[in-house]
Order: structure tokens, then sequence, then C-alpha cells
């Protein structure tokens, strides 16, 4: 991989990571075509995604950082040292909450499933294919029933654990964070704006935690100077383009759906299925 590689892949990492199309899909197919994934080391593309990852983490934590204050402030107060009931508490620290147990689902799952996580299955393109276009149809039915009425304000646990289950289906190839939750958020009534706000926040532990332990098993194993160069590069560059994501999906939409998304990913997935079965590119 060289520097020029780095920035496309951080570009699209950044820009993926939050739109609802797969940012391991999309790195995947152009790992593919640029031949930078190995088939006897898969476990390295996977850790070079959850490092690059902490760049797009930067950009949230950036982006909504007087929320992430405000919830952390109230959480710490009310929870921790007032110890208030939850229905007594402010919405900011009842986030607090909604967050972690929101944030479960996906850490059991990937707990469980690591080594499946980060094996070849993963990297296969049929997978890929598959979970775009199944999981675009399942947004585009999320969007046709949902109610459009809940704001983030009436977010209660049971949302919570929908959206963070929901959450759990991303360690699937091809799903998308941002596609899953925004799912989840739709099917328990959450208007648009509300549910990509909530599946913003809802990521940050997710990814924080994935990217940590990704680098701490990436420095295990050695980076030469010219490979670390390159994981910094495409972080910087996915966290500026996953800045500029985040403020045009949440404008976006106030006042569009998410069908363009929709048919984004069918066609994307019908694509890869088209070269596969051309032998232009290798599962």
């Amino acid at each position: 991989m060289n520097i020029f590689e780095s920035i496309i892949l951080g570009i699209i990492q950044g820009v993926t990571e939050f739109l609802p199309i797969s940012s391991t899909g999309h790195l995947t197919l152009a790992g593919k075509l640029m031949g930078l994934i190995s088939a006897a080391h898969p476990e390295r593309w996977t850790s070079f995604i959850a490092v690059i990852q902490l760049g797009t983490l930067a950009s949230i934590l950036v982006y909504f950082r007087a929320d992430i204050k405000n919830i952390v402030t109230a959480f710490i107060k009310e929870s921790l040292w007032e110890r208030r009931r939850y229905r007594e508490q402010s919405l900011n620290s009842r986030l607090g909450w909604l967050i972690l147990i929101g944030t479960l689902p996906v850490v059991v799952v990937g707990l469980l499933f690591k080594t499946e996580i980060e094996g070849v299955l993963t990297k296969n393109l049929y997978v890929i294919a598959g979970s775009l276009i199944i999981l675009a149809l399942v947004l585009a039915v999320a969007e046709k029933v949902a109610s459009h009425r809940k704001e983030i304000a009436q977010v209660g646990v049971r949302d919570a654990l929908v959206v963070g289950f929901a959450q759990a289906f991303a360690l699937i190839p091809g799903s998308s964070r941002s596609g899953t939750t925004l799912t989840g958020g739709l099917l328990v009534g959450m208007n648009r704006e509300a549910a990509a706000r909530f599946s913003f926040l809802l990521s940050i532990p997710a990814i924080f935690a994935s990217g940590i332990l990704e680098l701490h098993e990436a420095i295990g194993a050695g980076i030469d100077s010219i490979g670390a160069v390159n994981y910094a590069v495409a972080t910087v560059v996915s966290g500026i383009s996953g800045y500029c994501a985040i403020d045009f999906l949440l404008k976006y939409l106030r006042k569009n759906t998410t069908f363009v998304f929709v048919y984004y990913r069918i066609a994307l997935g019908t694509l890869i299925l088209g070269l596969l079965a051309a032998g232009k590119i290798v599962p």
C-alpha cells in the first residue's frame, strides 16, 4: 500500500462509514481491485479497517463535542453522584444510559464471533453484495412503515435495545453500521434526523473499542515505518471526510427520505455480483 492508496481508502472510509451504504463493502471492493487484501492474512485487512475507523471516531467526537460533554457531565452527576432514579434524570443523563444499553448487543456478538469477523468469509464479495441488497430492502420497508414521529427525547430503553441489536447486524460485511442503526431507529418510530443522530452517538463506544483493540494487535504484530505512515494518513483523511459526511447526512435527512441510499446499495450489490459473474474480480 502506498500513500495515494492510503488517501483513497481514507476518503472511502470516512464517507461510507456514516452514509448508510457500508464502509466495509466499499473498502473491501476497493482493496480487492487494488490487490491489497491477502487471502493468507485476511486479519490484516480487518485490522487496517478497524484502525482507520479511529479517524471517523475523531470526526464524531469533534462534531458532537457539545452533546458528548453534556451527556457525560449529566450522567456522572445525576446517575453516579446523585444516584437519581432513571425517570428523574435529565435527557442527557438518560442518553448516557441508552448508549450504554444499546452498545451491549454489539459487544457480546463481537466477542463471541471475533474469529469469524476477522476471517476470510467477512471479506467475501458474495456475502457483501448480498448484505448490500437484502438490508437495502429492509431499510426500504422501515422507511415505508415508520411513523417518523419520535424525537430523540422520546427514545426509551426498548428503543435503544432495538437499535443496539440492529447495530450488531453491522458486523455482517456489507450491512453498514449507520444503515442498520438507522433502520432500527426508523422501525421504533424515530424521525430520520433523530434516528441518524442517535445512530452516530451509539456508534462511539463500538468504534472506539474495535479500533483500540485492533490497533493494539497491529502494534503487537509489528508495523513497519511505511505501514505506520499509511495507517496514519488513511486515519487522518478518514476523519476529515467523515466529518463532512456526518454534516451532510444530518442536513439531508431533515428534508429527504433514505431511498437514494436504498437504490445505491442495490445498484452497487448488483454491480459486484455482475463483476464476480464476469470474472473481473475474485470473491
